[in-house]
């Protein structure tokens, strides 16, 4: 009877083992390495996106505040007060303007995309899901869904059959000045001075809903900017 070679087979089959075992390792630092490039380019492209989105922010909170000027303005006007007539375009067109909200989330829909287990981090994690799930989402339905801050289509005619028979126009048509004081009776005047405090009082609203999302924004950019310090980029 031939005798086996336990020894031999033994150092075999620990090679092949090891082979695995080294083969599997290899395999998953690979991953890993492909999957931390990946969260590194998203995060790249979120930290951009949130930066648009602080210039894109500015730029409605600007309008709301050119809005809140044109309630003064017009509240002046509808008192009797003297107000300089050469900017009654600029206040006209900022009284019932709208705006969109504009969100860049093309690195939070790549990361939804590859799973959001793929950020590590799971406090930053949670602080993205929060911004781009609840605090945009809710902003974009303030801006272009709720009937309130509709100014526009809310208030745009009733105040304009008011304003508009004072306005003086050139040969062209276009609205050049107006003629003061308005001739309004006390029922007109006060519900004029209604819509005015009420735009006013929603475009104040927006604009605390835009800064505190604007400090989110902030916050968040400067977490993400972290993470890619400490991943080396």
């Amino acid at each position: 009877m031939k005798q086996v070679n336990w020894r031999k087979y033994g150092f075999e089959f620990l090679s092949i083992f090891i082979a695995v075992i080294a083969a599997f390792a290899l395999n998953n630092w690979n991953d890993n390495q492909r999957n931390a490039t990946i969260e590194n380019k998203i995060l790249v492209e979120i930290a951009n996106g949130l930066e648009k989105d602080i210039e894109d922010i500015n730029v409605n909170v600007k309008g709301h505040e050119d809005g809140i000027e044109a309630c003064k303005y017009w509240r002046q006007v509808i008192t009797g007060q003297e107000v300089n007539t050469d900017s009654v375009m600029i206040h006209y067109l900022g009284l019932t303007r709208d705006f969109i909200s504009i969100q860049n989330v093309s690195g939070y829909e790549a990361l939804k995309s590859k799973g959001l287990e793929l950020l590590k981090n799971d406090a930053l994690r949670f602080e993205v899901i929060s911004l781009y799930e609840y605090d945009y989402q809710t902003l974009k339905k303030f801006e272009e869904e709720y009937q309130e801050m509709q100014f526009q289509d809310n208030y745009f005619m009733a105040i304009n059959n008011i304003l508009a028979p004072n306005f003086t126009f050139d040969e062209k048509g276009n609205i050049i000045g107006m003629r003061t004081p308005f001739d309004l009776s006390d029922s007109e005047q006060k519900i004029v001075l209604s819509y005015l405090w009420k735009i006013q009082v929603n475009r104040r609203f927006i604009m605390y809903f835009y800064a505190e999302t604007a400090k989110k924004v902030n916050s968040l950019k400067e977490h993400v900017e972290e993470e890619l310090v400490r991943a080396g980029n």
